[in-house]
């Protein structure tokens, strides 16, 4: 693989609390579940050094303890340094806050990516592009068929980015449908330019100031994989897509159908498929189905049950002949016997519900 000359540092942005993956995120920040086996930070890492990163800072902030006790004990081929907010600062105030951990010139390019964003972009084609344009900044951007949920970049015909949008409310405000898509190559100089001490918004302050400034800011289209893991469906998906060889990642190098791994029991008449994967000491029992799902690890799938593109939290207990079908688990949670949990309902942790033969299908239970 090529790499970049000169690329050496990057800032991995994972600060955020996830409260759309909430319950999943009340116990673990969300960088750190478990995606396709790994937690989903190593995902990321491991494509940044495959791409030349040689040192990487982890810009944290909820739960920083959680990725202190895994780099602790954790060997991913990399120098990984963790700068903690006392407070979340945003998205600009985070790159501003790893500026001490940075050892890069003036000059030198320092990739910046979001935590929750899984993506098969080309990163040191990005780089690539970032020196060869002499950029101060360059993002990575893809089209996306509904833009209206995002902020638009609209780029003229040499690549430069022309105007930061906010999310269009109107059709006649959908002037492109490329958008920021969580990834930068940043010119060290413009890191230390960005306000320290307080919280600052990239997409509204730091990259519409660079414009106002005349700064040359381009960007790169890239029309792979892209999928924001921010909400639980989405969560699956990308678990999904990595366990099948969909998504790329040098972390999951055999895809295939499911992933189960070390420790689990899987009953010769149960099924896991559809890119499901189980984490370690799972037991799912007799006659049970696993399509396209996230098991956590030492949770139980009783026997009969059927599980269809959900998740179950760590060392919940799944009842027999259940039927779970677009729902989130929480850690810990009791299901019993016959219960039929379906799309967007989300039991919280340590929760009991009893056997029952009710339909449940809300946004919280």
């Amino acid at each position: 693989m090529w790499q970049a000359e000169g690329m050496t540092e990057a800032v991995l942005l994972v600060g955020g609390q996830g409260t759309r993956l909430r319950p999943l995120t009340i116990n673990t920040p969300k960088p750190m579940l478990p995606v396709a086996g790994v937690p989903f930070t190593v995902h990321q890492i491991t494509r940044a050094r495959d791409a030349g990163v040689t040192r990487i800072i982890l810009a944290t902030s909820y739960r920083a303890d959680v990725f202190r006790e895994f780099i602790d004990d954790a060997d991913l081929g990399i120098e990984i340094v963790i700068a903690t907010e006392d407070e979340p600062l945003g998205t600009g105030g985070a790159i501003r806050h790893a500026l001490p951990h940075l050892t890069s010139g003036p000059d030198d390019p320092v990739l910046i990516f979001n935590g929750d964003v899984l993506t098969g972009v080309d990163i040191a084609g990005l780089v690539r592009h970032h020196e060869a344009t002499n950029s101060d900044v360059t993002l990575y951007l893809t089209p996306v068929e509904d833009p209206r949920a995002y902020g638009l970049v609209p780029l003229d015909e040499s690549g430069r980015v022309i105007a930061f949008l906010e999310k269009p409310t109107t059709l006649e405000e959908i002037v492109t449908d490329l958008i920021n898509a969580g990834c930068y190559v940043f010119r060290k100089s413009v890191i230390d330019s960005i306000p320290s001490g307080r919280p600052v918004s990239v997409e509204r302050e730091t990259f519409p100031g660079l414009l106002a400034g005349d700064s040359l800011v381009t960007g790169v289209v890239d029309r792979g994989y892209w999928l924001d893991l921010g909400t639980p469906l989405a969560f699956v998906q990308g678990s999904r897509d990595l366990v099948l060889g969909a998504a790329p990642s040098p972390a999951v190098p055999n895809p295939g159908p499911s992933l189960v791994l070390g420790g689990s029991q899987i009953a010769p008449d149960a099924t896991v498929t559809g890119g499901s994967s189980v984490g370690r000491n799972v037991e799912v029992r007799a006659g049970a189905y696993v399509d396209g799902s996230v098991i956590f690890d030492s949770a139980v799938i009783g026997s009969g049950s059927r599980i269809y593109n959900s998740i179950v939290g760590a060392g919940a207990v799944i009842g027999s002949n259940c039927c779970i079908e677009g729902a989130v688990i929480g850690d810990g949670a009791m299901i019993g016997d016959g219960n039929e949990l379906l799309t967007g309902v989300r039991v919280w942790p340590d929760t009991n519900l009893a056997a029952l033969t009710v339909r449940f299908s809300s946004d919280r239970t």
